[in-house]
């Protein structure tokens, strides 16, 4: 169905029609929501072209989606996050295009839907130190929202991020205030900004409680169950003094491998080994009951996709021009993996 043959069908103007499905402000409430729900009732949807035309914006959303032999298409953690840019997107009535590239074609690729002109905007994900990406985009002229932060880059711009730092100065402190002496940090990749934050902040968590950090006490890889499990087999094996008593996860994935491999060694959490994890309340790898599986610093990483879609969408229709920061804090949960230290 065109966008004329709609109007004819509702008795209105194809101008009206287009700005009241496009959301123009001139348009009154009542009249739009009758010819949403005619539109909804008829099949109709204007296509991009037609929405580029009406509104002078591209309604559509980019995410450039970095493959570095890794799994990030697939991470549940990212599907959360795609769900809540969705979720945002649908109620502003915008779309989003998904483009898949090695890690090295970024920079093309971003160009490339700058040049094609049906992206409004792009949201930039797994922000690295001193990553080239913002700085690219400004010089192409592309609105954009970080999903993180970008340490190195200093010209102002437009980010979401939780207080990653915090979170895991709060959680160490946490975990030696309960008495552990020896606490393991299982990381995600620390060349991602997230990731390097939260080092730090286990680093100064150990140090505020006057504890050393041991390097080999220390891993960072891919937030996989496999990881987790093949590196708490491996921390187990250390002699009985070396063994932490606690062990900090960067994800509930890995926290998962920590609970399989403690289990093999016949150890109970909570009672021989505790483990803190960051949980970022995923929909399918939920952590949630009244007393959780595991304790947790929570974040929504839904929440996080939908404030980057929104702060987008408020750029690119003009609703905001200057950069906004929006820093998120973790709520500390416990669960039933987490105890003192067990006797001896």
């Amino acid at each position: 169905m065109t966008l004329k043959e709609f109007a004819k069908l509702v008795g209105m103007s194809p101008t009206t029609v287009s700005r009241a499905l496009n959301g123009h402000p001139e348009v009154n409430e009542a009249t739009r929501a009758r010819l949403i729900a005619a539109a909804r009732h008829h099949g109709y949807q204007p296509n991009a072209h037609a929405r580029f035309l009406a509104t002078g914006h591209a309604s559509t959303i980019g995410c450039v989606i970095p493959i570095g032999g890794r799994n990030e298409i697939v991470n549940p953690i990212y599907a959360d996050f795609l769900a809540g840019v969705g979720e945002e997107c649908a109620r502003r009535r915008f779309e989003i295009n998904l483009t898949v590239v090695a890690d090295q074609d970024q920079p093309d690729a971003y160009r490339a839907l700058s040049s094609k002109g049906l992206i409004g905007g792009v949201i930039v994900q797994f922000p690295r130190h001193d990553d080239p990406r913002p700085a690219l985009l400004d010089r192409i002229g592309m609105p954009f929202v970080v999903h993180g932060r970008v340490t190195g880059h200093d010209a102002p711009y437009t980010w979401v991020d939780v207080n990653n730092r915090r979170a895991f100065h709060r959680g160490t402190g946490f975990l030696a205030q309960l008495g552990h002496r020896r606490i393991a940090l299982l990381n995600g990749d620390e060349r991602l900004d997230f990731a390097d934050r939260r080092r730090a902040g286990y680093l100064a968590g150990l140090a505020e409680a006057g504890l050393e950090a041991d390097p080999a006490l220390m891993a960072e890889g891919e937030m996989t169950v496999a990881f987790g499990y093949a590196r708490t087999r491996r921390l187990l094996a250390r002699p009985a003094g070396q063994r932490p008593t606690a062990i900090l996860c960067a994800a509930t994935m890995i926290a998962t491998g920590v609970a399989q491999a403690a289990e093999e060694a016949g150890l109970v959490l909570g009672r021989d080994l505790s483990v803190l994890t960051f949980d970022d309340d995923l929909a399918y790898y939920a952590n949630r009951a009244a007393v959780p599986v595991f304790s947790a610093m929570r974040s929504s990483v839904r929440v996080a996709g939908a404030r980057c879609a929104a702060l987008l969408i408020d750029r690119i229709t003009g609703l905001r021009h200057d950069p906004v920061q929006e820093l998120l804090e973790a709520e500390l949960v416990l669960g039933r993996s987490t105890a003192p230290p067990p006797e001896g």
